[in-house]
């Protein structure tokens, strides 16, 4: 049998446009599969893009001479939250190792790396063989962290299911990027990554309210004995809420206001939110109380239990899409325990999300303060209307 061998072009220089332009004429002749082999080099011609490529991967406005921000960010973010930790971490935690999937700038883990170089691990744009690696330390004693942005893990939902989960074995997930990220467009909107890991055993996943939370939960994290997951959004990180601090208890909520005629169920960022409805409700005649669930895996079963006994509408808030998400997993539970409580699930719609400014596309999905207040109090005056209905039919 003949060997079939597929025709090699270059390398080309990819910074040459006509250069480029006759290896593109030649393949175009060929009949069949051909490669061609082109060289770049990420910010040729600019200086300070040659210099510092990580950081004109994705830029705010810049000075065109030096490179330098225009603007310096005001708050931490709750990626500088997880950098600052794990570099502390890392001084006290011999066996506390780092994975990336080429993504060391993005997720926070560069000072990780300068300063542990031997405990960090860069596989590349290989989210799969990240996990199945991160498996593999673990197994061996190690406690590994694979920091990830959301839409980038669910390449690897096979290897978390098989090779981590499975196995229970102690692999903490940093999922950066979860909710919303607005001009990364619709292939990273992170609003999917609450569905797809509570359908697997074994998995525990949090959320923090707040950047203290979140600095709790990594070190919870590290030091839990089976798979875990948090999750935080793009973006600066909350400081509001200080004063509550519980400390971390697996499946345990936190209650910050109660009681009230509402029950406001908040995960993660949307406690943020949560907290204005909170307040918008207040002042238009509305008790509320705010839950901080922490966990959406698993679910703290005693607060939604007093909830339902001390509240007339439970309201769910997540920054996730609705199907699969934790607004479905509280009507589940209350159905399993036959309790006939009003659920109104606050989520994303069942749908993709395109680009834009994310406070727009808060309110294009109907997550923002506005019209979850209006929405809450519309269902909430329908049950009393309900009820008030029920009671005249009584006589």
């Amino acid at each position: 049998m003949k060997k079939s061998l597929i025709p090699y072009l270059g390398p080309v220089d990819g910074s040459n446009i006509k250069a480029m332009r006759r290896a593109f004429a030649e393949a175009k002749r060929v009949r069949g599969p051909v490669l061609v082999h082109v060289l770049t080099k990420k910010g040729n011609g600019y200086v300070p893009a040659e210099r510092h490529p990580a950081r004109f991967h994705g830029t705010a406005p810049f000075d065109i001479e030096t490179g330098v921000p225009l603007h310096k960010q005001s708050k931490a973010h709750y990626t500088d939250v997880f950098s600052t930790v794990m570099k502390k971490m890392g001084e006290r935690e011999s066996k506390l190792v780092a994975i990336t999937a080429a993504m060391a700038d993005g997720t926070g883990l560069k000072r990780f790396r300068n300063l542990y170089p031997e405990r960090f691990f860069d596989v590349g744009i290989a989210e799969e063989h990240a996990v199945t690696f991160a498996a593999g330390m673990a197994k061996s004693g190690l406690k590994p962290v694979f920091a990830v942005y959301s839409s980038f893990l669910q390449r690897a939902y096979d290897q978390i299911l098989h090779d981590v989960c499975l196995q229970n074995l102690p692999v903490v997930f940093a999922i950066d990027r979860a909710g919303l990220v607005g001009k990364d467009g619709a292939t990273h909107q992170g609003i999917f990554d609450l569905s797809y890991l509570a359908t697997i055993p074994n998995l525990t996943i949090m959320a923090p309210k707040n950047k203290w939370e979140l600095s709790d939960m990594i070190k919870y994290a590290v030091d839990f004995s089976a798979p875990i997951a948090i999750r935080y959004p793009r973006g600066e990180a909350y400081d509001g809420l200080r004063e509550y601090r519980a400390p971390i208890a697996c499946g345990k909520s936190e209650w910050i206001y109660r009681p009230g005629q509402i029950a406001l169920f908040a995960l993660g960022a949307m406690v943020k939110t949560a907290e204005a409805v909170h307040e918008r409700l207040k002042a238009l005649g509305y008790e509320s109380s705010l839950i901080n669930a922490r966990f959406a895996k698993p679910l703290d079963e005693d607060a939604l239990l007093s909830a339902a006994r001390h509240h007339d509408l439970i309201v769910t808030m997540e920054e996730n899409v609705i199907s699969g998400g934790m607004g479905e997993q509280v009507m589940r539970f209350y159905e399993e325990h036959n309790l006939s409580v009003r659920v109104l699930a606050i989520a994303i719609p069942d749908e993709y999300v395109e680009h834009g400014n994310v406070e727009i596309l808060r309110r294009e999905v109907g997550i923002d303060v506005e019209t979850i207040t209006e929405r809450t109090i519309e269902v909430y005056e329908e049950l009393h209307a309900q009820e008030s209905g029920a009671e005249r039919n009584d006589f």
